[in-house]
């Protein structure tokens, strides 16, 4: 459990990177997005007959950091439009 965890933390830390930009997001956020990323990209990779969701492997790794940066992306997306400009 604490191995997803990091493994959440790593992967969302590596999306903000990746994607371009000043992200509004703060460290749970990173988290939780990470954490969901890997579980997208894990089923991914499953379903792709790579091995289980739980196992780290390259292309679930890969999958997941891909999956993280939409995610982030989407988040910044809805929360950029609820804020009003003055």
């Amino acid at each position: 459990m604490i191995g997803f965890l990091v493994a959440g933390l790593v992967i969302g830390a590596l999306a903000r990177l990746i994607k371009p930009g000043k992200q509004n997001l703060s460290i749970l956020a990173t988290l939780g997005l990470g954490l969901v990323g890997s579980l997208i990209g894990g089923t991914i990779a499953w379903l792709l007959g790579t091995g289980s969701i739980w196992e780290l492997n390259i292309l679930g790794f890969v999958l997941a950091v891909v999956a993280a940066v939409l995610l982030i992306g989407t988040a910044e997306g809805m929360s950029g439009r609820n804020r009003t400009h003055v």
